[in-house]
C-alpha cells in the first residue's frame, strides 16, 4: 500500500530520479531506492561540467538577464523536488537550462528533467512555462524542449512509476541490452546474471542422448 492509500502526503520523487527512471527503471532504483552509486568516466565529467553552476546565487549575463544558479525548485502538486542548474528569467518568465556534459538526444530522458523543472518553475512563480533549455558541454549547444502536454503527461508517468518503486522498496530485475554498455552501475547491477541464469536452469533436463557429455 502506497503513502497516498494510508492517507498521507504522497511520496515527493526527486527530479533527478526521473532521468534515471526513463533510462532504466533498475538503474533508478538501485540508486534511489537501495542507495547504490558508482562512479565512471562519463559521471566524473559531468561532475565536473556541473561545477560551474553548481554555485548558488543570482548574476546577470551579458544580455542584461537575470539567471539563478542551483536554485532549488518544488511541486506539491506533482509531488516532486529537485535542483535546477540555472534558471534565466526571460521576457516571458523563467525558463529552466539544464547543463549535460555530452550530447543531447531530442526526445530522450534528459526532456523529462527539464519538464520536471518546469512545472515546478511554473507552481512557484505562479505562470507558465512553455520552453526550456539543454545545454550540451560535448558540443556547447542550447536546445530548446517544448513542454507540451505529451512532454507533460510522460513525466507524470515517470513520477507515478518511480514514486512506486520508492513507496515499495521494489528493485526491477536486470535486462541486458545496449543501455547496459554506458551504465556505472553495471558492476553492481550485474545484468549479465540474467543470460547465466537462462543457461544454467539445472531443473530443465537435458535432452536425450546427452548425458554422455
Amino acid at each position: 500500500m502506497d503513502a497516498e492509500s494510508r492517507g498521507e502526503e504522497p511520496t515527493s520523487v526527486p527530479i533527478s530520479a526521473l532521468e534515471h527512471y526513463e533510462y532504466c527503471p533498475r538503474q533508478a532504483a538501485l540508486i534511489h531506492v537501495e542507495g547504490f552509486f558508482e562512479s565512471n568516466v562519463e559521471t566524473v565529467r559531468g561532475d565536473i561540467a556541473h561545477h560551474a553552476v553548481d554555485v548558488v546565487g543570482r548574476t546577470v549575463d551579458r544580455r542584461g538577464q537575470r539567471a539563478w544558479h542551483a536554485l532549488p525548485v518544488f511541486s506539491d502538486t506533482h509531488g516532486i523536488h529537485g535542483i535546477c542548474d540555472v534558471v534565466e528569467m526571460g521576457p516571458t518568465g523563467p525558463v529552466p537550462v539544464e547543463h549535460k556534459s555530452g550530447q543531447y538526444r531530442p526526445g530522450g530522458p534528459a526532456d523529462l528533467q527539464v519538464g520536471a523543472q518546469a512545472l515546478c518553475l511554473e507552481e512557484m512563480f505562479h505562470t507558465r512555462v512553455d520552453v526550456a533549455v539543454v545545454f550540451a558541454g560535448r558540443n556547447r549547444k542550447r536546445s530548446d524542449v517544448v513542454i507540451d502536454d505529451r512532454l507533460r503527461a510522460r513525466v507524470d508517468g515517470a513520477i507515478t512509476g518511480m514514486r512506486a518503486l520508492i513507496d515499495t522498496l521494489h528493485v526491477p530485475g536486470p535486462v541486458l541490452d545496449a543501455r547496459c554498455r554506458r551504465c556505472s552501475l553495471r558492476p553492481g547491477c550485474l545484468p549479465e546474471g540474467v543470460t547465466t541464469a537462462a543457461e544454467a536452469n539445472l531443473f530443465v533436463p537435458r535432452p536425450e542422448g546427452g548425458w554422455d557429455d
